[in-house]
């Protein structure tokens, strides 16, 4: 029966593979690197897709055959557990050889099993972003990492990616707090399934007390980049099934403002080529992209060495096995390795933590081909008078961010206050977009700020007030209710039904504690 299903999973597999295929080449776009990337992306996933039924597969046989032996000799107490083992070893049969490398492992059939925290267990995006954390001395990064990776995601590409929070630590006090803290700042975040939030088996660590020193490293520095490569190890485990991308992280950096669609349209740039890693980050061990289908190669050669060097060094020695000719000199060696290392430039990620997981280290790492920050997005937005009860910081001016060539700043919202846009003819708004903070000031957004049009037939207002219209409900001065901010920004389409608009009002319904930034207001109107 298990050969049939083989059988049965692998033409499926040719099928849905041929289908691709065909439907690739019968398509009219011209842009052959974007085809090819698409094919390729949904053919992994098809792949993944297939080995999550193939494990589900073997699971039921597994259970079958434990009712049937269960049934014919109740007297074989055991036969559960031996048939569980059996099952786990063939879902493992994937995964690098772990328990060679890690003996203690065999103690506990749960060593390698992460706690899931929290998250919706999203499997088949493109990109898996892993986050490692650790309990640091003086000052935690993780939330305004998160905050900064999600800052300016569109709702589709939300729906293409999942970020993997790896608490890295056996203290349940302190994973507690870190699941408190990541759900009550971005519940959103975690109950969509875009953040997951996971910690190892107590089991999982083996004794780090009586390693070897070496380069020089005192034991607790040689401790820490030890564990650091466990760490790595158990977060690529995890992550190697759910997309068909994985980058690895820190959780003391901060993302460039559409660093999803530049990595996007890298990988496609470069799908012909040949590659181990994107770099999309110089510095240590951020920012690194690898297919997922290659992370069991890449996590056995650590679990291989994990006690020698740190985890840089050891992806270094992985390129230099793979390419490098003992028999030629080191130029030549470091051509090889720049084929399978493409760095990309301008660096989509920035290292901005001080104080390290390594008490009393000062990091002072600056990745210098990082660039400044994009403050504001620009859009052209049909010609319209501009007013707001609040105040301007500076020249950061309500005017100037509508034109797109500036961010608004303004000081401290009370309820009451608004932004009016009154467009200079009638527009037939399909749907609308406004971003509040920024990736360096991400705190001064817009909150419980209602987004508010003005129709211009008198009937839809009438239409409206009845209740009428599901979309929307009346507020003030004749506006429609349409939307609100949440996590700062506010996104929708306008339901037809409402006709031409004469403007568009955000409206502040309680007071704030800090300031209002405005980065983005994007309108998508008919002609």
């Amino acid at each position: 029966m298990r050969s049939l299903y083989g059988k049965l999973f692998f033409v499926a597999c040719f099928l849905y593979a041929l289908m691709l295929l065909t439907s690739w080449h019968t398509s009219k776009s011209d842009n052959l690197p974007f085809q090819l990337h698409s094919v390729y992306e949904r053919l992994l996933r098809a792949q993944q897709q297939g080995e999550v039924l193939s494990k589900k597969l073997s699971k039921v046989l597994g259970q079958l055959q434990n009712r049937s032996i269960a049934t014919l000799n109740h007297t074989i107490s055991n036969s559960s557990a031996i048939l569980e083992e059996r099952v786990l070893r063939h879902l493992l049969l994937s995964q690098p050889n772990a328990y060679i490398y890690l003996p203690h492992l065999k103690e506990d059939e749960d060593s390698l099993k992460p706690i899931v925290h929290l998250g919706q267990r999203r499997t088949g995006v493109s990109l898996v972003l892993g986050v490692p954390t650790v309990h640091r001395q003086k000052q935690s990064y993780l939330v305004n990492t998160l905050q900064s990776l999600l800052f300016d995601l569109s709702t589709a590409e939300r729906k293409d990616i999942v970020i993997v929070v790896f608490i890295a630590e056996t203290n349940k006090r302190f994973v507690k707090a870190v699941v408190q803290s990541v759900q009550t700042n971005l519940p959103d975040a975690v109950s969509s399934g875009v953040i997951e939030v996971i910690s190892p088996s107590p089991h999982y660590y083996p004794d780090l007390s009586n390693l070897k020193e070496t380069f020089g490293d005192p034991k607790e520095r040689v401790r820490w980049r030890t564990k650091q490569n466990l760490d790595y190890s158990f977060l690529m485990l995890y992550a190697q099934s759910k997309g068909t991308y994985y980058v690895q992280l820190e959780d003391d950096i901060v993302a460039k403002q559409g660093y999803f669609e530049s990595m996007k349209k890298h990988i496609a740039h470069v799908l012909s080529e040949e590659w181990l890693f994107l770099e999309f980050s110089r510095l240590g061990f951020i920012g690194k992209l690898f297919r997922t289908s290659d992370l069991p190669m890449i996590v056995e050669f650590f679990l291989m060495f994990h006690k020698e060097k740190p985890i840089d060094w050891l992806l270094d020695h992985i390129l230099w096995v793979k390419v490098c000719n003992p028999e030629k000199d080191s130029k030549h060696c470091d051509n090889e390795k720049a084929r399978l290392k493409k760095t990309y430039k301008p660096s989509l990620f920035q290292h901005v933590g001080l104080h390290s997981s390594l008490p009393g280290k000062i990091q002072n790492l600056k990745d210098k081909d990082f660039g400044n920050q994009v403050l504001f997005k620009g859009h052209n937005n049909p010609p319209a008078e501009l007013r707001s009860s609040l105040q301007k910081y500076l020249s950061h001016t309500l005017e100037r961010a509508y034109n797109g060539v500036d961010f608004f700043w303004g000081l401290t919202p009370k309820r009451g206050d608004y932004i009016l846009i009154t467009f200079s003819t009638p527009q037939a708004v399909k749907g609308y977009l406004f971003r509040s903070g920024n990736i360096e000031t991400n705190g001064d957004r817009f909150y419980n700020t209602t987004v508010e049009v003005l129709p211009t037939n008198k009937s839809v207002k009438e239409r409206v007030t009845r209740r009428e219209l599901a979309c929307c409900k009346p507020s003030s001065d004749g506006f429609v209710q349409i939307g609100s901010f949440k996590n700062g920004v506010a996104e929708g389409e306008v339901d037809g039904a409402l006709g031409e608009t004469a403007a568009m009002r955000l409206l502040v319904h309680s007071d704030s504690d800090v300031w209002v930034l405005l980065s983005e207001v994007n309108h998508i109107h008919t002609i």
